[in-house]
Parts: structure tokens; C-alpha cells; sequence
């Protein structure tokens, strides 16, 4: 059965990436003033020229949207559907997406990078399968192949390949230039998929797994606290997510203290906290290690010191880490200063990495 095919190309698709922009969503004159060179045209073209001898019916858009990629490639026949705006605008995606849906396209192919991803699922939803050739800055989104060459492969078998269900995913670009990641699901679309030639999600939303998993343990902890209870809380950005979910100040490199919901000490000393566990003795600490050294107690939190420790009683030590730490922390260790408290810790720890999700390390003694 012939393939129909309907094609689009983003021509500034990222531009910014280069000179430093990271994303061109509305910045294509700053990149243009900056040296920034157009470059998705010749990604098409690499994929696009693999497909010239395949029998392929063509649909396309006008002139740098489409059309003159498709002859640069060597691919001569095909049928402009839409002309669009000079220059072009996300309005111009949305719009030729329509009309290749309108036409009866198998299989909707477009260079760009998550912006586009975004405008082709705004038009056509999971009504006919979509892929993106990535010609981005940042390609959060599980839409794309991994390269030039994968996605001529996954055009070519289209059809007779089974699709998935890949996240398109929304980035707001102002944040993400000034530092930071503000990413959300967008939705899913229908996209053929090749094991190791479709783009997985994961491998570009790490950054964003790991903020949504502090989230997570953030949430499992809140819903576990006891009332009536001290919680001596260690340092960290996964231990201070604990205190933000409840609405409470965290000290990022220090030791905090709550009970009932409340801040009873910020960034506590040891004396502090063995003044508190006189008064409040039912207590529980919780501590995150540090990434791949693997410390749990006395590196950056040795106000939990081993007083304090066998105050609260070793059987309150509550271990939270995200799964991209533990990855990169094969092994655990504690030195509190006490060599005989040290032995006392079990030779494996659970360490709390998601919503009622945990996992087990192994602690070791040196000694």
C-alpha cells in the first residue's frame, strides 16, 4: 500500500542553540544578530534524501515550509497544500496540519523541535500519527526520532510498525533560559515506534523525573507524619521538598526541626536538638545521602550527632533519595563519629524514592 506523507519544516527550529539562546521561540532576530545559522533545513534534507526512491505520495507546504526541503532532497513530486505566511508562525503549522488531515495523509512529518511538536498536536491530536525529525535546542518531548537517518527509517516502515502513545511535552522557554527547568505534559500522541530509533521520553526529561520524584517523596512523608512527633529533618534539596510541600521554610544546608507542622527550630545545632529530644522523645530524623559518596550521617549533617542519634533510636532513621541519586550511589555509608553506633546501622538500608516506592541499599563498614 503507497505511504501518504504530509511534511513540514520549522525554518528557524533551533537557531538559538548555538548562540547560547536555548530555545528560538520568539528570539529568531537575537539569534539572527547573534550569528545564528538556520540549520533544520538540512536535517529534513538528510532524512528526507533516504526516501527519495520510496513510494512515498508527498504533501507538503510552500517554499521554506516544506516544499524547497523536499526538492534539495531530490524529491521531485509532491502536492503544496498550504502556503504559508512569510514569515512563517506557529499559526502556519497548526493551519497545514489541518489540511493534511483534511486531505487523508497516512503519517504527519515535521522538523522542529518541542514548539512544533506542540502546534502539530494542537491541530490534529491522535487523529493520524505524527513524527519529528529533532532539529531543536531542547526536545523534551518522546516524539522524535533520534537522529536524521532513524526517523527516514520509521517513515519508511510506517504503516507496519505498531505506534505508541509518546508525551508531548510543554517548556516554558523563558524559564528554562534563565536556569530553570518549568516543564509539564502537554499530551500524547500517536507516534510509530522502532525500539532505539523512536526518542523515549526519559532520556531527555531526567531533569524533570528528578523534581517530580522529590515531589513525590515530599508527599508520601507528608501523608506518613505522626502527629505528636519530632522530625529532625538533614539537609538537602530532596529533604527540604519535605518541608516546602507543607508550606514551611527549609534550610537547603542545615538542620530543621518540626512537630505537628510547625518549624520548632531552624537550622538547628546539636544542642538544639538534644534539648528538643528531652522534651519531645518520640522523634524520627530523616536524611537523604549524598550522591555516589553515599554518606548518610557525618558529611553536612553532623548536628545528628551520635547523642542525638541514640536519643531518637536508630530504628527512626528514615532514608529518602530520588531514583537518579541512587542510580549514581551503588553503595551506603555512615561514620557519625562513633565507630560502635556505626556498627549498630543493619547492613542494608530502605531508602525512600517515590511515593510509597522504595528501595534497598546495601550499607557498608569498613571496619
Amino acid at each position: 500500500m503507497r505511504l501518504t506523507v504530509g511534511f513540514l519544516l520549522n525554518p528557524i527550529a533551533g537557531m538559538g542553540g548555538a548562540v547560547g539562546l536555548k530555545g528560538t521561540d520568539g528570539q529568531e532576530e537575537e539569534a539572527l544578530r547573534r550569528g545564528a545559522v538556520p540549520h533544520a533545513a538540512d536535517r529534513a534534507v538528510r532524512a528526507l534524501s533516504l526516501l527519495r526512491g520510496d513510494d512515498i505520495s508527498w504533501h507538503t507546504c510552500a517554499a521554506p515550509m516544506g516544499e524547497d526541503t523536499l526538492v534539495s532532497a531530490g524529491i521531485d513530486r509532491f502536492t503544496v497544500l498550504y502556503r504559508p505566511c512569510n514569515p512563517t508562525a506557529a499559526a502556519d503549522t497548526r493551519a497545514a496540519c489541518r489540511a493534511f488531515l483534511d486531505s487523508g495523509v497516512d503519517l504527519i512529518v515535521f522538523c522542529g523541535g518541542d514548539g512544533t511538536a506542540r502546534d502539530v498536536f494542537d491541530a490534529v491530536g491522535r487523529e493520524v500519527p505524527v513524527l519529528g525529525i529533532p532539529a531543536g535546542v531542547k526536545m523534551y518531548s518522546a516524539v522524535f526520532a533520534v537522529n536524521p537517518a532513524a526517523a527516514a527509517d520509521l517513515i519508511r516502515q510506517a504503516g507496519r510498525i505498531a505506534c505508541r502513545d509518546s508525551e508531548v511535552m510543554d517548556v516554558d522557554e523563558e524559564a528554562y533560559r534563565s536556569g530553570r527547568l518549568a516543564a509539564r505534559l502537554y499530551g500524547y500522541a500517536c507516534v510509530p515506534y522502532i525500539p532505539e530509533r523512536t526518542q523515549g521520553g526519559k532520556q531527555v526529561f531526567e531533569q524533570q523525573d528528578e523534581e517530580r520524584a522529590k515531589d513525590d517523596i515530599a508527599a508520601f512523608i507528608n501523608e506518613v507524619m505522626l502527629p505528636e512527633t519530632l522530625y529532625v529533618v538533614g539537609a538537602g534539596s530532596t529533604t527540604a521538598r519535605i518541608l516546602e510541600r507543607l508550606g514551611l521554610p527549609a534550610t537547603l544546608l542545615g538542620v530543621d526541626a518540626v512537630r505537628n507542622g510547625e518549624v520548632v527550630a531552624r537550622d538547628a545545632d546539636e544542642k538544639t536538638l538534644l534539648a528538643l529530644l528531652d522534651e519531645y522523645p518520640r522523634a524520627k530524623i530523616v536524611v537523604s545521602p549524598i550522591g555516589a559518596q553515599g554518606f548518610v550521617l557525618g558529611r553536612g549533617n553532623q548536628q545528628i550527632s551520635p547523642g542525638v542519634l541514640r536519643k531518637a533510636g536508630l530504628r527512626n532513621l528514615v532514608v529518602v533519595a530520588t531514583p537518579a541519586k541512587l542510580a549514581a550511589t551503588p553503595l551506603l555509608y555512615v561514620d557519625s563519629g562513633d565507630p560502635a553506633l556505626d556498627r549498630e546501622v543493619v547492613d542494608s538500608l530502605q531508602v525512600i524514592s517515590g511515593y510509597r516506592i522504595a528501595q534497598r541499599k546495601r550499607v557498608v563498614h569498613p571496619d
